[in-house]
């Protein structure tokens, strides 16, 4: 055995804390396992009905609208089924009214994409209190390197959003610095600290892409952005105005006066896409971050770091934090990768660039777009609501939001026994998929099949931990339907930067 059976049943004592097998609750009622015929005769899936890339969720009176890349926004009430609102970088679009006429000042320093096109990516919309405008933050874009970020306002969160200003620039040179603000904030003299063969080095110094603006627990707004190049970086900005505040130069800090505080990544490794969420119930501000490349086959996928003060350290499981390292695939919880259950009807491909909020109801979610292995690019957006795990560790049901909650006082061990397919995400930043495993839970939790080890659950709780080859991966116990509107049980837990689903299908 992977696990002894000793150890085992020794560190399933100490995860039930002193509680006692006999003091876990009777199962009430047996539920039967579905076969794996069964399974695949009731798989399905639901289409989305609008295609969002890059989705930032905004939240208001009831509806959930997101905000994404080439200017497409749409519209829900249930996070599952959405109405597209706008698509597409042309003027017939309405999002904005005034970016694509007059003088193109989005685009004044940029200028065209490699189509003789313009590029607008990845916004982030937020109310602006002090302004008493909906402020939305976004990037325009012609190299992998030569970037804008921007940003407009309006008086309704679906616009107009009027062009106000660019208000950070990267990928200059020692002749188009000149078309930006960097002087302003650095001296001639120190051009050449960012430059590498008298070009813009971008092993180093960010992508000015991928904006998210929040609020700190004090109030105060922030911008993290960044996309590969030197990683990910972190402003504050003036509530007042919109723009930037320009921190004082502390290079012992990793803080630079024009792009602010570098936060993890560098190298030109692969890291896009940063999303902040600051949890009160936890005191956690978490760092979700994508890797690999976003298409079909590029290994996209949702990592995971967290600090307690907004400007950082940001760490993972193993407590480390990435600069410019050769591989970054161990570092930062993997919460979601490419993966199958046999009750999809597609397997699930380079899920990422995500955006999470915090409902009215306290509930937690990650919103995301995801492609799928189907011979096309088309993607949709998925919601997937987050958890706590007993270290405040988040992980994600294994199956979009279907209106499911946690079972408070939890489950006898004997009532979440039977078969599981269990998918390992890993720490691999490729294209392979994390096929399904099958294991059987027995009723004392012992776990047997291709994986072995045990799945315990604690008493009076929605906790649970499943220990595989010495890992104890924390995490939660849930009943929902899948994605085709079978009833699971679901295991979803994380250890030492790798997360764990498996899923009982039950009658």
């Amino acid at each position: 055995m992977k696990f002894g059976l000793v150890p085992l049943l020794v560190a399933a004592a100490m995860f039930l804390g002193g509680c006692g097998m006999a003091a876990v609750k009777k199962m009430d009622l047996y539920r039967g396992d579905m076969s794996e015929s069964e399974i695949v005769e009731k798989s399905g899936g639901f289409t989305a009905g609008a295609s969002v890339h890059d989705p930032s969720i905004y939240v208001e009176n009831g509806k959930y609208y997101i905000f994404g890349t080439h200017m497409a926004v749409a519209e829900s009430t249930d996070l599952r089924n959405w109405t597209q609102l706008f698509e597409g970088v042309d003027e017939k679009n309405k999002l904005f009214s005034n970016l694509l006429n007059g003088d193109l000042g989005a685009f004044s320093f940029v200028g065209r994409n490699q189509e003789n096109g313009y590029s607008v990516w990845a916004p982030d919309v937020i109310f602006n209190k002090a302004m008493n405008k909906y402020v939305m933050y976004f990037c325009t874009t012609s190299t992998y390197k030569k970037s804008s970020l921007c940003y407009a306002a309006a008086d309704k969160v679906t616009g107009p959003y009027k062009f106000i200003d660019r208000i950070l620039d990267s990928g200059f040179n020692n002749r188009t610095v000149y078309n930006t603000d960097f002087l302003d904030y650095h001296d001639k003299s120190e051009l050449n600290d960012y430059l590498k063969d008298n070009d813009y080095d971008n092993q180093k110094w960010p992508n000015c892409i991928d904006p998210c603006v929040f609020n700190d627990k004090e109030g105060k707004m922030w911008m993290v952005y960044g996309s590969w190049s030197g990683g990910i970086f972190l402003l504050q900005l003036d509530e007042n105005t919109g723009l930037p505040i320009h921190p004082e130069e502390n290079k012992a800090e990793n803080t630079d006066a024009y792009y602010g505080k570098h936060l993890i990544g560098g190298g030109h490794n692969s890291i896009e896409g940063p999303y902040i969420l600051y949890d009160k119930v936890s005191d956690y501000y978490y760092l979700f971050v994508s890797y690999g490349e976003l298409n079909a086959k590029g290994g996209y996928q949702i990592r995971l770091y967290r600090s307690r003060q907004v400007d950082g350290p940001y760490v993972d499981m193993n407590n480390n934090s990435p600069g410019k390292v050769i591989d970054h695939s161990k570092f930062g919880l993997k919460m979601i990768g490419n993966y199958t259950f046999p009750s999809l009807s597609y397997t699930y491909m380079a899920p990422g660039h995500n955006s999470a909020f915090c409902d009215l109801d306290g509930k937690m979610y990650m919103v995301y777009h995801q492609r799928f292995k189907n011979g096309t690019e088309a993607h949709e957006p998925r919601v997937h609501q987050l958890f706590r795990n007993e270290d405040d560790w988040l992980v994600a049901a294994p199956f979009a939001v279907s209106g499911e909650s946690l079972k408070s006082d939890g489950y006898a061990q004997e009532a979440i026994s039977g078969m599981y397919y269990l998918v390992a995400h890993g720490t691999d930043i490729s294209r392979k998929v994390h096929e399904c495993e099958k294991v059987k839970v027995a009723a004392d939790g012992t776990m047997e099949g291709d994986r072995e080890g045990a799945l315990i659950v604690k008493a009076n709780s929605p906790y649970a931990t499943m220990f595989i080859n010495e890992k104890e991966f924390k995490g939660v116990m849930l009943e929902m339907k899948d994605e085709a509107g079978n009833d699971c049980m679901c295991f979803t837990g994380a250890a030492e930067n790798e997360t764990v689903w498996a899923v009982q299908y039950y009658k």
